[in-house]
C-alpha cells in the first residue's frame, strides 16, 4: 500500500490516521505542495491523480484512489476492524454527516490552492488572507460546536467513546486552526475531543510533525 501525502495536508492527515488506527503498513510518498512550485502539479504526479491534489492511495490493484473520504471508506470496507463507522445505519449517517460538515463546509474554503488564489491572482494581502481563513473556520467551528455540545451522542469523541470518521476530519482541522492562531478554547467540545484523540497512538503517529517530509 502506497500513500501519496504532504505532511501539512488536512486530507492526507485524515488518511494517515485511518491507516494508523487500522494498523495498516504503507509506503509514504511525499508530494510537497509548496517546493518547486508545487510537486503536485508535475506531470509525474498527474499520472497518479489527474486533479493534482493529495492524498492518493495505491493498493493491490495498482489503480490510485484519490479523495480522502473515499480512501477512508475503502479502508473501512477492506479492513473493517477496528471500525471507523458505527454499525447502525442512522448512526453511520450521523458520523458521516459530521465528517462532511468539516470536509465539505469548512475545509475547502481554507485549502492551500484557495489561499494561493486569494494572494496570487486576486492580490489579497497576507493579513487579509489570514482573516479570510480565520473567519470561515470560526463560522464552521461555531456551528459544529453547537451541534456536538447539544447532542447526547457526543462522548469522548464526536460520536460515542471511540473515534469515527468524524474525528479523523476534526483533528486535522483543529491542527490547522492552531497554525492560524485561532483560539480553539472558544469551542470547548471541539477542544476536548481533540485532546482525547491526540492521546491515542494512531493520532499521534499521524501528526504532521511525525512525517518524513516535515523536516
Amino acid at each position: 500500500m502506497k500513500l501519496y501525502s504532504y505532511f501539512r495536508s488536512s486530507a492526507s492527515y485524515r488518511v494517515r490516521i485511518a491507516l494508523q488506527f487500522k494498523s495498516l503498513p504503507y509506503e509514504y510518498v511525499p508530494v510537497h505542495l509548496v517546493r518547486n512550485g508545487g510537486e503536485q502539479l508535475s506531470e509525474t504526479y498527474k499520472h497518479v491523480n489527474q486533479d493534482q491534489l493529495v492524498p492518493a492511495l495505491v493498493d493491490g490493484s495498482g489503480v490510485p484512489i484519490p479523495q480522502s473520504l473515499a480512501i477512508i471508506e475503502y479502508l473501512e470496507e477492506t479492513h473493517p476492524e477496528p471500525p471507523l463507522l458505527p454499525r447502525e445505519p442512522a448512526s453511520r449517517a450521523y458520523a458521516r454527516s459530521l465528517a462532511l460538515q468539516i470536509a465539505c463546509e469548512i475545509h475547502p474554503l481554507n485549502n492551500l490552492r484557495v489561499l494561493k488564489y486569494l494572494t496570487g491572482t486576486l492580490g489579497v494581502s497576507e493579513e487579509a488572507k489570514s482573516a479570510w481563513y480565520r473567519h470561515w473556520v470560526e463560522v464552521g467551528f461555531a456551528t459544529l460546536e453547537a451541534r456536538l455540545a447539544s447532542d447526547s451522542r457526543t462522548g469522548s469523541f464526536c460520536y460515542g467513546d471511540a473515534p469515527t470518521l468524524a474525528d479523523l476530519c476534526l483533528i486535522p482541522q483543529v491542527f490547522n486552526a492552531h497554525r492560524f492562531s485561532i483560539d480553539v478554547g472558544h469551542y470547548p467540545t471541539l477542544a476536548r475531543i481533540n485532546a482525547n484523540a491526540l492521546r491515542l497512538e494512531a493520532f499521534a503517529q499521524a501528526a504532521p510533525d511525525r512525517q518524513p517530509d516535515a523536516a
